[in-house]
């Protein structure tokens, strides 16, 4: 190894680590507001990268059907559950949110395949119908037992998981896909070129970064959350409601997940199940903020990508046995100084 490979191989570990940091940062606002270890971060990867694929190749996204049927599941749980409380004010905005909304992007779905569009509206098309997943998969899922202990919950996850690869799946196929670059060209920065692609990454990655730290200390829906986090009973005692919280929470991990997705899909191909391992590198990085901190899971997301990269020059068989076994050093070390506390205090 010299230095130009060195230098090659930090780029490759900062632009991963960019990434792992965004996934883990979405993991720990989820576990945070509502105690769910949310394995299927992974799977939003996968269809935000291959909606992209199929838009900027032509054709129409299976998410474009998938978001079609899984709003009709939501409006027949909505009335389902309006009918027992015999209360059905705001069921229009199920509705609206539900079923209008895909019905109208699986109308527009065509157009957004078609040959003239620019690349930055299909990225917004491919987030629209990815992002609405977010809330929709935590009314179906997770709303019925949000009062359940985390265990359950993570088994949960791990249920969903396995049902978004498998549709995933049918509705994508096998065959992997990449996107067209969002940013062309390249940077001469001493004997490495960085590619224009990494600066886009890297700059995606601090303006969500700043843009979810406004949305916190600034907004009042961030407030709300952040009192969530805090303490859920407290929470419902000055009349935040929790249900909306979690939708909120898990729509922000949708954008996360979908966006990040856009963004590795030019550099590395995506099937149907790599969004997978690519969550559970992010879960790593958020094991070492303990699931409650968020520089140091960004922090430790950095380390996660550059030592990832390093061990693929080094080991490459072994890079992924060498990322994941990070996670027993660090629960060694955490569990030293851990105070156990119940869910509510």
């Amino acid at each position: 190894m010299d230095l130009t490979i060195a230098l090659i191989l930090l780029q490759d570990g900062i632009m991963n680590g960019a990434i792992y940091a965004l996934l883990g940062l979405a993991l720990v606002l989820v576990f945070l507001v509502t105690r769910v270890i949310f394995i299927p971060q992974g799977e939003f990867v996968t269809y935000g990268a291959l909606s992209l694929a199929f838009l900027a190749n032509g054709k129409v996204p299976g998410t474009a059907w998938l978001l079609v049927l899984m709003g009709v599941l939501v409006c027949v749980v909505e009335a389902g559950s309006c009918w027992r409380a015999r209360r059905f004010r705001g069921y229009a905005r199920t509705l609206g949110w539900a079923l209008v909304l895909p019905l109208v992007l699986l109308a527009l779905a065509p157009w957004a395949a078609g040959p003239d569009v620019p690349l930055f509206l299909r990225v917004l098309f491919s987030l629209a119908l990815v992002v609405p997943m977010g809330p929709m998969i935590y009314r179906l899922v997770y709303q019925p037992v949000e009062q359940a202990s985390v265990l359950v919950l993570l088994i949960i996850s791990v249920a969903v998981h396995f049902a978004m690869t498998g549709l995933g799946l049918v509705f994508f196929g096998a065959e992997g896909w990449r996107t067209p670059p969002l940013v062309e060209g390249s940077v001469q920065m001493g004997p490495v070129a960085w590619s224009g692609q990494t600066f886009a990454v890297l700059a995606t990655c601090i303006v969500l970064i700043g843009g979810l730290w406004l949305f916190f200390s600034r907004t009042l829906y961030g407030s709300a959350l952040r009192a969530t986090a805090v303490n859920r009973r407290g929470a419902r005692l000055v009349g935040i409601s929790t249900r909306m919280a979690g939708s909120l929470t898990f729509t922000l991990a949708a954008a996360i997940g979908a966006l990040s997705g856009m963004l590795i899909a030019a550099i590395t191909t995506i099937y149907y199940d790599t969004g997978f391992l690519i969550g559970l590198k992010g879960f790593v990085a958020a094991i070492f903020g303990g699931l409650v901190s968020y520089p140091i899971t960004a922090a430790g997301a950095l380390f996660v990508g550059v030592l990832e990269a390093f061990a693929s020059f080094w080991a490459s068989p072994f890079k992924e046995a060498i990322v994941f076994t990070l996670i027993i050093p660090v629960l060694l070390w955490r569990s030293f100084g851990s105070v156990h506390l119940d869910e509510e205090d």
